[in-house]
């Protein structure tokens, strides 16, 4: 007679049982959202035309700050400025999805990230 719950002759999922798997996925669940938690409060920070501006995001990929340097404003190159600042932001949200990367990666759940 089978064992109630589990399919003859494979002992459960490969001999471990759904019970298992399950508190497994939740503290893999807890874990993950640990890590977002974290990473939603680290800082990166990104600067362009050598420190010119610098832009400051949080994980969650919220700005924080961006310093522009008074130098680089000129009422005439308003379009260099805007394209400083772009180059700034990116590069800091580059950093947050590396990190992310990094730190999810660890769990290697295939289709994520």
């Amino acid at each position: 007679m089978a064992k109630r719950g589990g399919f003859p002759g494979m002992g459960g999922f490969g001999g471990m049982n759904l019970n298992q798997l399950m508190k497994q996925a939740k503290q893999m669940q807890a874990d993950m959202e640990k890590t977002q938690e974290e990473l939603s409060t680290k800082e990166f920070e990104a600067t362009a035309g050598g420190g010119a501006i610098s832009v400051i995001v949080y994980g969650n990929k919220q700005i924080k700050s961006i310093k522009i340097n008074k130098d680089v404003v000129d009422p005439d190159d308003v379009d260099m400025l805007q394209d400083l600042i772009i180059t700034s932001v990116n590069e800091a949200l580059r950093k947050v999805d590396s990190a992310q990367s990094a730190e999810f990666g660890k769990y290697n759940i295939p289709g994520m990230m």
